[in-house]
């Protein structure tokens, strides 16, 4: 939940850029241009799994946060990888839409789908050597589901 720029600097935390939320300044600017940029995403996403055009105001919205400046990346003597600090909210919701991007034209973009759970609507993209990946998480929605299956196997009558 995105309420104050505090939540998008703590969630930034847990992401896949695991940044410390002290290095990043986010104002409430950067914070409206990441709920613009989810809410898109989750509209263009949808919009994939269901082999429709994604909507074309959405799409300007993941184009238009692409072309802000990104984070920039550098290299550590060990051979990790860190990011130039300090930190705008502005780059990091740039560098989101530029993944999105890379995301939608790539070679995973047919592989978008949603959450095949009655009660889940979570959008993943399927990575899976087949392709044939149901559920969101095997250890939430997928297990839940086999679990339903085989109760109701063995439920007599």
């Amino acid at each position: 939940m995105l309420h104050r720029p505090d939540d998008l600097a703590g969630w930034l935390a847990v992401s896949r850029l695991r940044l410390d939320p002290a290095t990043v300044t986010v104002d409430v600017d950067d914070l409206a241009a990441a709920r613009r940029l989810r809410d898109a995403l989750w509209r263009v996403a949808q919009a994939r799994t269901r082999d429709e055009t994604p909507p074309a105001a959405d799409l300007a919205v993941v184009n238009d946060a692409a072309a802000g400046l990104p984070l920039s990346p550098q290299a550590g003597p060990d051979g990790s990888r860190s990011w130039r600090t300090p930190l705008t909210g502005a780059q990091v919701v740039a560098t989101f839409a530029r993944d999105a991007v890379d995301l939608l034209t790539g070679p995973y973009a047919d592989r978008i789908r949603e959450c095949g759970a009655h009660d889940c609507r979570l959008v993943f993209v399927d990575t899976s050597r087949p392709g044939q990946r149901r559920w969101c998480a095997m250890e939430r929605c997928g297990n839940r589901q086999k679990a339903r299956a085989l109760r109701s196997r063995r439920a007599p009558g």
